[in-house]
């Protein structure tokens, strides 16, 4: 009976995983602006609608929105030559821009659809209007490149097939696939980290920023970051001095 139910549970297990895959697989598109080829299971709109609804949520957990409208102002002028002169104009995206009251948090993110905000930490850090345009194109260039509606998908499938391990599998074999999992999720967020660099330096040199100041921008992030920042192999960014590596390849290549 024992030996019944331990094939009953397999074969449900494997039955989970398969469409699990067949889902992630079956969704597959390239990104009309990137050239990449994603897996992704919502549409442009659904992106839209999923950062307008959470970018209220996301501004109060940061202390709400930057009072001073000439600071708010700046960041709207900035994020928007970047958008009119580059790819992103030719998306169905709406980009909105806003600078958040934290005083604490150097950070800087994007919501899927164009809901993109900078704290007011990381914003006095910056020396120049070219350094905010390299954060802010850095932001953009996730909404181009689909990065949150792809790692939704990419979580959708791990979750999928942690499911399907732990009701046709040992507890010790889900445990194993969870590590595994994660260590996938840090590689890809490492990935989208880097193509949004170098998207960012292709519009930063397209809307006339000096894309040289993205790398005074990694040195202000590298610094806050401090000797404890996790290594890379254990965080979603990649080493500050990759990126800035990158950065200069990107230079080089978009500036011919």
């Amino acid at each position: 009976m024992r030996k019944g139910n331990f094939k009953i549970k397999l074969i449900i297990g494997a039955g989970i995983v398969l469409f699990s895959l067949f889902k992630y697989y079956s969704n597959t598109e390239v990104n009309e602006f990137t050239g990449k080829k994603q897996h992704i299971s919502m549409t442009t709109g659904e992106e839209v609608a999923i950062g307008l609804q959470s970018a209220p949520q996301m501004a109060q957990q940061h202390g709400g929105l930057y009072p001073d409208q000439n600071y708010q102002k700046l960041v709207d002028q900035v994020g928007q030559k970047l958008v009119n002169n580059s790819v992103a104009s030719q998306t169905d995206y709406r980009y909105d821009f806003h600078l958040l009251r934290d005083p604490e948090t150097i950070n800087a993110f994007a919501l899927p659809g164009g809901q993109i905000f900078i704290t007011y930490a990381l914003f006095a850090k910056l020396k120049n209007e070219d350094q905010l345009a390299g954060v802010l194109g850095h932001e953009i260039a996730h909404v181009v490149g689909r990065h949150s509606a792809e790692r939704m998908a990419k979580q959708g499938l791990t979750q999928g097939l942690l499911s399907g391990v732990a009701v046709g599998f040992d507890p010790s074999t889900a445990q194993g696939a969870a590590a595994l999992a994660n260590i996938m999720n840090l590689s890809y967020g490492r990935e989208d980290e880097l193509e949004s660099d170098e998207l960012g330096v292709k519009f930063m040199i397209d809307a006339n920023y000096n894309p040289v100041e993205l790398i005074a921008v990694m040195e202000i992030l590298k610094a806050a970051a401090g000797p404890n920042r996790n290594s890379e192999r254990m965080s979603t960014h990649p080493d500050p001095e990759n990126r800035i590596e990158k950065i200069k390849e990107a230079i080089e290549k978009y500036r011919k």
